[in-house]
């Protein structure tokens, strides 16, 4: 319970900050001024950035996929030699891909509840000190979650909601694969699908909007709880992310988010891995803490059969990682999705 309430008053400070430094007209007052349109979709990257009316449904689709090359200690990259210094076999390249769907139902005009299902594809090559390579694949339905956002203040420009969710373990951890020295070993904590815990999911954003931009901020985090049937728990995770965009014509809105991410090392360890063999099976690992800045594009048709549908993608790259390595680096991350609400 300290843990959820550190982390509660952490995303309140988080949010104040965000939501000052991403709004640039925040010091407008709604006295005086026409209305303006509601705040806008939050590049598509951003879950749970917006509610609903009551009684209104919105489907969405996503499709993310995360690109691994190279390791890192801390702020510096290493070499493949580098790595084969301390371990038998060192990743190459890592691809995950994840598609997403979810829906979101506005209960009141002050409630919107919210489920996301994903299926991942994981695919890691390495190398081993030998100089033999081989590539490890998963892919699985992962961790079903369900929230609940509730809002708190809602103005004609500015407007703030509180989210708070969970993460059911139904994705798996126990994902095999054949290795040099097995043909059926179980594989290391980045190539699992689920995290095998039940997670809380608290968040809280921030969106405003102007005749010609709207803006945004959210502070999000996932709480582990208890040990998973492997005898272990993903570290926490803290996020901040802030965007800006700017409406070009009616129908398409382009701009840049920033996004801060904190991640722990692993509690606990699995007992049928080797933590000597190869880094990916070190629960000691697996932290660290990393900026990206990302271009959003958004169109959202205005007639014809695909009214109201809207299409965005979102392209980004870290500025700034700081891993507890040898750990593999990110190298981008692209999203893509559509919604409709009706």
């Amino acid at each position: 319970m300290r843990a959820f309430t550190n982390t509660l008053s952490t995303l309140a400070i988080a949010l104040v900050a965000l939501a000052f430094l991403s709004t640039p007209s925040l010091a407008d007052a709604d006295h005086g001024h026409p209305a303006l349109p509601a705040p806008e979709h939050a590049p598509i990257g951003v879950m749970g950035d917006h509610m609903h009316e009551k009684g209104e449904w919105m489907l969405s689709y996503r499709y993310m996929h995360m690109a691994m090359g190279g390791n890192r200690i801390g702020t510096n990259g290493i070499s493949t030699a580098d790595t084969l210094n301390q371990f038998m076999v060192s990743p190459l390249e890592m691809d995950m891909g994840m598609h997403m769907l979810g829906t979101m139902y506005g209960v009141t005009d002050k409630v919107t509840v919210m489920a996301m299902v994903g299926h991942i594809k994981n695919d890691m090559d390495h190398v081993t000190r030998m100089g033999g390579e081989f590539t490890t694949n998963t892919k699985g339905f992962g961790d079903i979650k369900l929230s609940a956002m509730v809002s708190l203040v809602k103005q004609a420009r500015h407007r703030v909601h509180a989210t708070i969710g969970v993460s059911m373990p139904t994705g798996s951890i126990s994902k095999r694969g054949a290795i040099p020295i097995n043909p059926d070993a179980q594989l290391p904590y980045p190539m699992q699908i689920g995290s095998g815990t039940w997670d809380i999911l608290p968040a809280l954003t921030y969106s405003g909007t102007s005749d010609r931009f709207y803006w945004g901020a959210q502070a999000s985090a996932v709480i582990r709880t208890g040990t998973n049937n492997r005898n272990y728990s993903l570290g926490n995770r803290l996020q901040l992310t802030a965007w800006n965009m700017l409406r070009l014509t009616e129908a398409f809105d382009a701009g840049l988010r920033v996004t801060y991410t904190h991640w722990g090392r692993i509690d606990g360890a699995d007992p049928m891995l080797m933590p000597m063999m190869v880094q990916t099976a070190n629960p000691s690992l697996q932290g660290g803490d990393r900026v990206d800045l990302s271009l959003a594009l958004n169109y959202q048709f205005q007639n014809g059969a695909l009214n109201g549908h809207r299409l965005a993608a979102e392209i980004g790259m870290p500025i700034y990682q700081n891993l507890n390595g040898p750990q593999m680096e990110t190298d981008w991350v692209l999203t893509v999705g559509w919604q409709k609400s009706f």
